[in-house]
């Protein structure tokens, strides 16, 4: 298995991760709290496995996310899979805009 790190039985190929999408934060305008309903898609999730990276021209390109980061991605970013009754997301560390400094 190498350097493939998960916190999941299930290990990404090449480039691809696995996230937990975050809840997203209660949205409130003018006092009143926007139902579940019309709440867009969380952006904001916790990577919870990486692949090894991608192979070009023969070398194995580095993954820059890591097990535990808190990402930012694209809305419709990602294929929603379910792991024991959970859902997530795997998606190509391309699809990710930014890693969130805590």
């Amino acid at each position: 298995m190498g350097d493939t790190k998960t916190k999941l039985n299930i290990i990404p190929l090449a480039d691809r991760i696995i996230v937990k999408p975050l809840e997203p934060k209660e949205v409130k305008k003018g006092g009143i709290i926007i139902p579940d309903t019309a709440k867009e898609k969380p952006q904001e999730g916790e990577v919870v496995a990486v692949g090894k990276g991608k192979t070009e021209d023969g070398k194995l390109i580095p993954m820059e996310v890591k097990l535990g980061d808190k990402i930012l991605y694209g809305k419709y970013s990602g294929t929603e899979i379910k792991i024991n009754d959970e859902e997530y997301l795997i998606m190509r560390e391309e699809d990710v805009l930014a890693i969130i400094n805590q």
